[in-house]
């Protein structure tokens, strides 16, 4: 399930603002360096390993360029989702495409030295560890493409910051428990997802368990540790995956105690939405801050 919370896609919110207008190829200047990466020209065929990557590069303009995605990715629709894996990356089966420009989001199996020795360029974008990491990347793939992002990483800011003004304000903050599969991995506040969910002011009831950091920022927690934290909301990242809601939460032994359960506040998330670092974070914001503003202050 970890693996799968860095690199899997789903379906937009019908209310999703919709992305800003594309800049001008014309307006970036090559040759360009940018995060190890130079190119001399303005690449035409980009092959995207990574669902992320994907959704970035199509919501920048840069969708025409991009000839090929791996089979994780399928979001916006109309990608051209071929055969190729992230997870298992094949350096015969990416050359075959003719890229120009290849993303990725792990290092696997010696992937990019195998690429970088047959002259291919590739951006390594790893899962991002903070919202302004992922507006990092974003940009580089605007100056890589030649579609800058910043209009893109502004709304997207902008956004964010008016979900979490809009929020009221409370004596003693909600506490939370997010859920990225029935083994009871979480994510704690160190992670992309649970820095995202502090903004909301929202305290993390699975930080004491790896407040050392050894699991990461994603320990595996227990059902006598959860039932005594008694968080007040419950985040499903494993809707789809594995078939979780709030009705087989409350058959959990012990589980109809919690407030979240007992208060019918576990959220149901889009497991490709809650999973990725790309401008669709604004869902995620939203559906975290709908709920907690369903919570009586």
């Amino acid at each position: 399930m970890i693996l799968a919370l860095l690199t899997i896609g789903g379906c937009a919110s019908p209310d999703e603002p919709a992305p800003p207008a594309a800049s001008s190829p014309a307006s970036a200047a090559f040759p360009v360096t940018v995060g190890g990466v130079t190119l001399d020209e303005r690449p035409d065929r980009i092959v995207s390993l990574s669902p992320t990557a994907t959704e970035v590069l199509f919501a920048i303009g840069a969708g025409p360029q991009v000839v090929a995605v791996d089979d994780q990715s399928d979001y916006p629709a109309g990608v051209p989702v071929t055969d190729l894996s992230g997870f298992q990356p094949n350096a015969e089966a990416i050359t075959a495409r003719t890229p120009d420009l290849v993303v990725l989001s792990n290092d696997i199996n010696g992937i990019v030295a195998s690429l970088t020795t047959l002259r291919i360029p590739v951006y390594l974008a790893p899962a991002a560890t903070s919202l302004d990491d992922a507006f990092r990347q974003w940009r580089e793939l605007g100056t890589l493409t030649g579609h800058p992002a910043d209009a893109l990483v502004g709304q997207v800011g902008t956004e964010i910051d008016k979900l979490v003004a809009a929020l009221p304000e409370r004596a003693k903050p909600l506490t939370y428990y997010y859920e990225l599969g029935p083994e009871l991995y979480s994510a704690t506040s160190t992670t992309f997802v649970g820095a995202l969910l502090g903004r909301a002011g929202l305290t993390n009831v699975a930080d004491p368990a790896d407040a050392n950091g050894a699991a990461g920022g994603y320990p595996q927690l227990n059902q006598e540790f959860l039932v005594k934290a008694n968080p007040d909301l419950i985040f499903l990242a494993d809707v789809t995956c594995c078939a979780q809601s709030a009705a087989t939460v409350a058959a959990r032994p012990g589980w109809d105690t919690m407030t979240a359960v007992r208060a019918k506040q576990v959220v149901a998330l889009d497991d490709d939405v809650a999973s990725r670092w790309g401008p669709r974070v604004v869902d995620l914001v939203r559906a975290v801050t709908d709920a907690v503003a369903k919570v009586p202050a």
